[in-house]
């Protein structure tokens, strides 16, 4: 038993069992979405024909309505003290999404199928952040997130240089129907993350003796100051696609555009595991602010690259920040739920996330259709600065 009563789980690496177990799982399903994420952006606007402003819209609100089932799912598996299946059921419903795109033939199918991939991911992300904080260490969720992070990261780095070997062993072939066999190859590792759910992860839900009435957590007005300044932010989030239409405008090919890719998530994969680790020491305030500053100074280094060492330091930046971003927050307020809302409390992060960064996506999608990329980016700078001030200027509630 550890301090605070709960059972001891094996570890491997110094890792929990089911942290490190759900690292492999995100570790296979990251491989598979990003090894059609770089080409997603040029299928768009080469092969569906779509223009700036709806590309960016379209973007925008695939990334944004996963999280709009994030708390309601979260509070799903506080309710019913199962994990577990709703993992399963969102990593399945993504699978399916993902290879069921080489059919698509419009913006519209396509769009649907991007939902339903989302949908896939609003149902699982919450749960799975739960189980991650209910199997970590008292006072080291910053190292399982950082550590979780990484794992997924690190497929996001395996991704997209898989999808350059198979578009080089297809490069006789028609691009459209090779962007279709790279859909259907990707779900290939999503099958795999299956089975490792079903065989391998183990549910703690039952161990939590007390049933969700309410959630304490969010009646405090500190923390819901947080989370404004995380929707101020959040409105400066672009698209990761954004990034890759800055590398083609400057003249890269598609396969150039990937390997800038595959160095943003090299960046992050790297960051990721010290800075979930850092946090725990330092406080978790103290990076995310740090963050937002970070995304504003990639911001600006996108908006005025014009060569390759510009571009290399914003995409090295922009790594850094999504590592902050994506590992800190979740361990922030995994470490404010008690125990039976969990998953409801980390949901709302991502809901609250998820709904802002659908307008900061068609926001730059108008500016760089009315004005250009630039404006895009120098928009996106200025809210992370101005989230960051608020960061800087909210309480600290602890």
């Amino acid at each position: 038993m550890t301090e605070d009563g709960s059972k001891t789980e094996k570890k491997v690496f110094g890792i929990s069992w089911n942290v490190f177990v759900l690292g492999l799982v995100s570790f296979l399903n990251d491989m598979s979405s990003e090894m059609i994420n770089p080409v997603i952006p040029k299928y768009l606007t080469d092969v569906l024909g779509t223009g700036e402003l709806l590309s960016g819209t379209l973007m925008g609100a695939i990334e944004s309505l996963s999280s709009l089932f994030k708390v309601a799912f979260g509070y799903f598996s506080d309710r019913f003290k199962k994990r577990k299946a709703f993992i399963f059921a969102g990593y399945a419903l993504s699978t399916f999404a993902k290879g069921a795109l080489a059919f698509t033939r419009h913006w519209w199918d396509f769009l649907s199928l991007r939902v339903l991939d989302r949908v896939g991911k609003g149902i699982r992300t919450a749960p799975r952040d739960a189980l991650i904080a209910e199997s970590s260490e008292k006072g080291k969720t910053g190292k399982s997130f950082g550590f979780h992070r990484m794992m997924d990261t690190l497929g996001a780095v395996a991704g997209p240089l898989v999808g350059i070997g198979l578009l080089h062993l297809m490069r006789g072939i028609e691009i459209g129907r090779a962007y279709r066999y790279l859909f259907l190859s990707a779900a290939v590792p999503g099958l795999l993350s299956l089975l490792i759910i079903v065989f391998l992860v183990k549910d703690r839900g039952r161990e939590v003796k007390k049933k969700i009435t309410g959630v304490s957590a969010l009646k405090s007005r500190s923390l819901r100051l947080f989370l404004l300044v995380i929707a101020v932010g959040a409105l400066g989030r672009y698209s990761y696609a954004f990034t890759l239409w800055k590398a083609g405008e400057l003249g890269y090919s598609l396969k150039g555009e990937m390997a800038f890719y595959a160095l943003f998530n090299l960046m992050y994969a790297l960051a990721a595991y010290p800075i979930g680790v850092y946090s725990d020491r330092v406080g978790k305030k103290t990076l995310i602010t740090a963050g937002f500053l970070i995304s504003a100074l990639a911001s600006l280094a996108f908006a005025y690259a014009r060569g390759l060492g510009t571009l290399i330091l914003a995409f090295v930046l922009y790594g850094i920040y999504i590592a902050i971003e994506d590992t800190v927050p979740r361990a922030y307020m995994a470490d404010l739920a008690k125990d039976f809302e969990k998953g409801t409390v980390i949901g709302a992060y991502h809901t609250v996330f998820g709904v802002f960064v659908f307008p900061a996506s068609v926001i730059a999608g108008w500016l760089w259709q009315s004005y250009s990329l630039t404006y895009s980016f120098l928009y996106a700078a200025f809210m992370n600065l101005l989230a960051f001030v608020l960061m800087i200027l909210i309480r600290d509630h602890r």
